[in-house]
């Protein structure tokens, strides 16, 4: 009887000790995607955020020029970086997300960039994103008028955002959003080249920031 018992209490612990250790290695593989999570205050989290925003004011503009745009190539290029653009934004968004991560933040812009706050304008805007006013004018121009300002506010805007997306290619800690950053960079030169084409097309300068 104590040799039986004695097994069944060796078969009862060995049963516990394969539970405890399928529960612990259960437990282990939740735990390392959320310390190997991006934080709060970590470069993809201020990017995410930050260039969100910048994103959505290129939606905006390039809803503009698809609607308002003299010529095809001014309509498509809207079209293009609209719908680019928006689709970006759904990412950073669903990283946020996954992250567990609000999608705002109460630091300053910027803040996750080095000296990046820096570069803020006076009334907080990010580096090439346009004030109101300036969008107010996009809107009330038409033809050429048009065409040119509208070249002139995204090339600023392009040229400013696209420092965000080095910092991020080249210092976030997801390899995902690395990459995403890198895509973006090179997305946003192609769109600077064809910007700067277009002005010299109309005889117009770029803006200065």
């Amino acid at each position: 009887m104590f040799t039986q018992l004695s097994r069944r209490a060796r078969l009862s612990l060995g049963v516990l000790a394969a539970i405890l250790l399928l529960a612990a290695g259960t437990a282990v593989g939740y735990l390392i995607p959320t310390l190997s999570r991006p934080g709060d205050d970590s470069i993809d989290a201020g990017f995410a955020r930050d260039m969100s925003v910048h994103h959505a004011q290129a939606v905006e503009m390039g809803m503009f020029a698809y609607r308002l745009g003299t010529t095809d190539d001014i309509r498509n290029l809207g079209y293009d970086i609209a719908a680019s653009q928006q689709w970006q934004i759904g990412q950073m968004q669903t990283w946020l997300t996954e992250w567990h991560l609000s999608p705002t933040s109460s630091n300053r812009a910027m803040a996750w960039m080095p000296t990046g706050m820096n570069t803020l304008q006076p009334d907080g805007r990010m580096p090439g994103m346009a004030s109101d006013d300036e969008l107010k004018k996009l809107k009330s121009s038409t033809g050429k008028d048009f065409d040119t300002l509208w070249c002139q506010l995204m090339l600023r805007h392009h040229l400013g955002g696209i420092h965000m997306a080095e910092i991020a290619a080249k210092d976030a800690e997801d390899q995902d959003v690395r990459a995403a950053a890198e895509k973006m960079r090179v997305a946003q030169s192609y769109d600077i080249s064809q910007l700067t084409e277009k002005l010299k097309d109309l005889g117009a300068q770029p803006l200065s920031f």
